[in-house]
């Protein structure tokens, strides 16, 4: 018996699914910053984390870098699923990113892309995966979430005493 034309045909995908963490944090705005992230893979019950800072930077920014260094860690094209508490960030990827691109990187006021060379870079890398959007809000008891915001204060914390 034939397969009936309106039938989708179902290819397997063979990508792993992570979840995906991240924060940033700033004392000043600008000030020393840091940045964290989590990645967690379900299916064999690992876990990676990173962080890092920046003795003179913007919240906006290390809320980017946290997403850029958590991609940069995969090892392999995944379906990711990130959990951020940054509206900045999540609208960004979501909604605004396509017209900046549209628009040759300028708003809809024609004006430069705040942190423009940062959005390129994250684009570049969740366009290597799936990436599923997830808001969190912050300081409200999450597990992952305030792990990764104490990562990131210590990160912030230890550039400060850098400049010291």
């Amino acid at each position: 018996m034939p397969e009936k034309a309106d039938q989708p045909t179902l290819i397997a995908d063979d990508r792993p699914t992570v979840e995906l963490f991240t924060d940033g944090a700033c004392s000043g705005n600008p000030g020393p910053g840091g940045w964290a992230f989590l990645l967690k893979h379900a299916a064999s019950g690992s876990q990676k984390e990173g962080s890092g800072g920046d003795p003179a930077t913007t919240n906006n920014r290390m809320e980017l870098q946290a997403v850029i260094e958590g991609l940069k860690a995969l090892t392999r094209p995944s379906v990711v699923d990130l959990y951020s508490d940054s509206k900045y960030v999540l609208d960004g990827l979501e909604s605004w990113i396509k017209g900046w691109k549209k628009n040759g990187w300028k708003t809809k006021s024609k004006q430069p892309v705040k942190n423009a060379e940062l959005w390129r870079e994250l684009d570049e890398l969740r366009n290597q995966h799936t990436v599923r959007f997830h808001w969190v809000k912050g300081h409200s008891d999450h597990p992952e979430n305030e792990r990764c915001d104490e990562l990131a204060v210590a990160a912030r914390d230890e550039a400060a005493r850098a400049v010291q």
